[in-house]
């Protein structure tokens, strides 16, 4: 789903506000919720999903379990679900901050206790994944890169939560050039209808984590990428053919010619039409 905006404007007697929320259409994810708030306080409250949150402006200050927290610029916060928390702006101007809420597909209830002591884990790598991971889900079309995104940090997360029993994030095991070998496989033959994390994981019998890191790994390269680069590149032989940019999005498997054309100038450097048009110009 799109996102939803809900801009609001500042004057006498309305502080500054800015919303977006949507659902995207990813396992585990409940709700995408980004908000630019300069008074605002949020009154104690609950969800029923995990809040996985990071704050790129300013930052909040808020009380769960009784005692105080805040959010700095480096820091991603993990509030469990069914624990009262409120929140409210630490610094003069507010914050502006991006959410994702979080079913237990991903973090289980076992979980909570941990969050509660240290809902504020100092981690650059997570906070980077998790800012990637919304960059990846206000793109329809994106999902497996989301998934794959998702997966990983819900890993270093329970690494942060029960480190004790966490795996190695690097440990290789024999069965890697396997499992990346089979993905390959899945991915070149769902080229275009593409296949959603889980399932794959479901058929070469691995955990999603595992399974992007082997596929990483063995190719120096994220399944999504490889995914785009197959393709962009079955767009180039059309493109070539003559056929229209927003026809080639639709028959390669693209969300639209937006997202074809996002990821052709990536990995081409031009857009499909630019493409296009030079191809015409060589009396192809």
């Amino acid at each position: 789903m799109a996102p939803q905006h809900g801009p609001g404007r500042a004057g006498p007697s309305r502080p500054e506000q800015e919303v977006s929320a949507w659902r995207p259409r990813i396992p585990g994810v409940v709700e995408v919720f980004h908000a630019h708030f300069t008074e605002y306080a949020y009154p104690m409250h609950v969800h029923d999903a995990w809040t996985l949150l990071i704050v790129d402006d300013g930052a909040v200050r808020y009380d769960l379990d009784r005692h105080e927290h805040g959010t700095p610029h480096d820091t991603v916060s993990l509030l469990p679900p069914h624990v009262p928390h409120n929140g409210s702006p630490a610094t003069p101007h507010g914050f502006r901050k991006r959410v994702l809420y979080l079913d237990g597909t991903h973090l289980p209830d076992d979980l909570i206790g941990s969050a509660v002591d240290s809902p504020d884990l100092r981690d650059p790598e997570l906070r980077l994944r998790v800012g990637q991971l919304h960059t990846a889900l206000d793109h329809p079309g994106d999902e497996l890169e989301a998934e794959s995104r998702l997966s990983l940090i819900a890993e270093r997360l329970h690494a942060h939560l029960r480190p004790s029993t966490a795996p190695s994030p690097i440990a290789p095991t024999p069965f890697a050039p396997t499992l990346a070998r089979d993905l390959r496989e899945l991915l070149d033959e769902r080229v275009t209808e593409g296949i959603a994390l889980d399932e794959a994981a479901r058929l070469v019998h691995a955990h999603p984590a595992h399974l992007v890191r082997a596929f990483s790994g063995a190719y120096g390269i994220a399944p999504h990428q490889y995914l785009m680069s197959r393709r962009v590149d079955h767009a180039r032989r059309l493109l070539l053919d003559g056929r229209p940019p927003g026809e080639v999005a639709t028959v390669t498997g693209f969300y639209d010619q937006s997202h074809l054309t996002r990821h052709f100038r990536k990995l081409v450097g031009v857009t499909p039409g630019r493409y296009s048009r030079d191809r015409g110009r060589r009396g192809h």
